[in-house]
């Protein structure tokens, strides 16, 4: 798949909610994932671990109020989105959240991917 083809595919598997999906087909098994600094997952490496810190992160949700993902700008073998959720988590309550998340596409796998959002 080429890099516009990854990133279409995966705005939709977000758009549906199929986030394990998504990364079971789009991502390298050995994935690097990125948080900002001083988040508790900062940094996380491959597949198995990104599949996990997704179901985490599902798991300390109550309710999804609404999310919007953009679609994708793609430039050589890099796309970003942006990710626009309002949530409430069971711990902390609601929250709104935007974030830029921007990966890396190399022999039709996304070997890495970056989030920039505000903390707290």
């Amino acid at each position: 798949m080429t890099t516009t083809e990854v990133a279409e595919k995966l705005v939709q598997y977000c758009r549906e909610g199929q986030h394990t999906q998504a990364i079971d087909e789009l991502y390298a098994d050995n994935i690097v994932s990125r948080e900002p600094k001083g988040s508790p997952m900062e940094l996380t490496e491959g597949k198995e671990a990104v599949k996990g810190k997704t179901e985490y992160w599902y798991a300390s949700v109550q309710e999804v109020h609404s999310g919007e993902v953009s679609d994708p700008v793609v430039t050589g073998n890099f796309f970003a989105v942006t990710m626009d959720m309002d949530v409430t988590y069971k711990e902390g309550g609601r929250m709104p959240m935007n974030e830029v998340a921007v990966y890396e596409v190399k022999d039709g796998k996304i070997i890495a991917e970056q989030f920039f959002y505000n903390m707290g």
